[in-house]
């Protein structure tokens, strides 16, 4: 018996069954923006014919499945950003952090100008936005002087008295887009305002802060 062409009716059927299947299956399918005991595999592949390439994995499944957890893997498998499921905070990267420092203030940087000058500087790549920095700062028998920070060049922060502590958490961009990754300049300045004197400065903290 030959075909016979469908008409609008068959074809009205066909596609209610279609919209059906589909609405089923956004329904039951878990979202998009969620990840649950799984992982996510971000691949790169320009054309067709070319490999797969491996950028990024996320994964959410801690040791034992008992715990969440992210990692990122970069293309050769290593990880590289994954937090501590043992007690939380961050297991990776390694953040550097200032060694323990000279505590006999006659080693710490110093001046005995009475006009601002720069006793220690710095160059870091810039990744946050903000900046913390605290000074211990001090100042000879019967003198008296000033500490200051300069980021940039810029005043970054009141001076101190001599004497005090410095201890400053504040933006060192206004356009983190155009900024990311330069050279930052953290300059720590002193004077002495007596007659004479020595006044000294010391770096015990100093790291980067999100907005």
């Amino acid at each position: 018996m030959a075909l016979l062409p469908e008409n609008i009716v068959d074809r009205l059927l066909q596609m209610e069954r279609r919209l059906n299947a589909l609405s089923t299956a956004v329904n039951t399918r878990p979202p998009l923006t969620e990840i649950t005991n799984g992982s996510l595999a971000l691949k790169r592949q320009a054309r067709p014919e070319d490999p797969v390439t491996l950028v990024a994995q996320f994964s959410t499944t801690g040791p034992g499945g008992s715990k969440p957890v992210l990692r990122v893997n970069d293309a050769y498998g290593h990880e590289i950003v994954s937090d501590d499921v043992i007690t939380g905070g961050l297991a990776r990267p390694w953040l550097p952090m200032l060694p323990p420092q000279n505590m006999a203030t006659a080693s710490w940087p110093a001046t005995t100008s009475t006009t601002w000058t720069t006793v220690a500087q710095s160059q870091n790549p810039l990744w946050q936005p903000k900046l913390r920095l605290r000074l211990l700062t001090r100042v000879s028998s019967g003198a008296a002087g000033q500490v200051r920070v300069l980021v940039g060049g810029v005043p970054f922060g009141p001076a101190v008295a001599a004497g005090g502590v410095f201890d400053h958490t504040a933006a060192v961009t206004t356009d983190m887009q155009t900024d990311f990754g330069k050279d930052l300049t953290v300059e720590v300045q002193a004077l002495v305002t007596s007659a004479s004197g020595t006044v000294y400065a010391q770096t015990v903290l100093m790291h980067g802060r999100q907005t």
